[in-house]
């Protein structure tokens, strides 16, 4: 087994965690759309452009991957733990994600996008 980069697990990481805040983007997007309340078009569009934000970093995250032949397969999800499988420089490792564990650091993810979106 090779000894993998922290900028190399960083790309494998984000590559499980940006899908992730795409799903939760998208499901704000549709309960927002069908709540009613004033002022809806501000969060739709801020949801949009946040969606969007991470649509290009996972552009970039699945670019990088395919140049330096790295893969991220999703494995089995036991309700506690999910496994993801990382193909990398001819090697395969096996990961353990605690299921809180990925929740938050995709809450993490998320709230740093939309601090982004605020410098802006």
């Amino acid at each position: 087994m090779v000894k993998m980069s922290a900028a190399d697990r960083e790309i494998f990481e984000q590559s499980i965690y940006l899908p992730m805040v795409l799903s939760v983007l998208e499901y704000d997007r549709k309960v927002t759309e069908k709540t009613p309340f004033k002022l809806r078009i501000i969060y739709l569009n801020l949801i949009e452009h946040t969606m969007k934000l991470v649509q290009r970093d996972l552009k970039l995250i699945k670019d990088n991957m395919r140049l330096n032949k790295m893969k991220t397969v999703k494995g089995k999800n036991d309700g506690i733990f999910t496994k993801y499988e990382f193909y990398y420089k001819g090697y395969h490792e096996v990961h353990r994600y605690w299921n809180a564990n990925l929740r938050n650091n995709t809450e993490k993810l998320l709230r740093a996008y939309f601090i982004e979106y605020k410098n802006n």
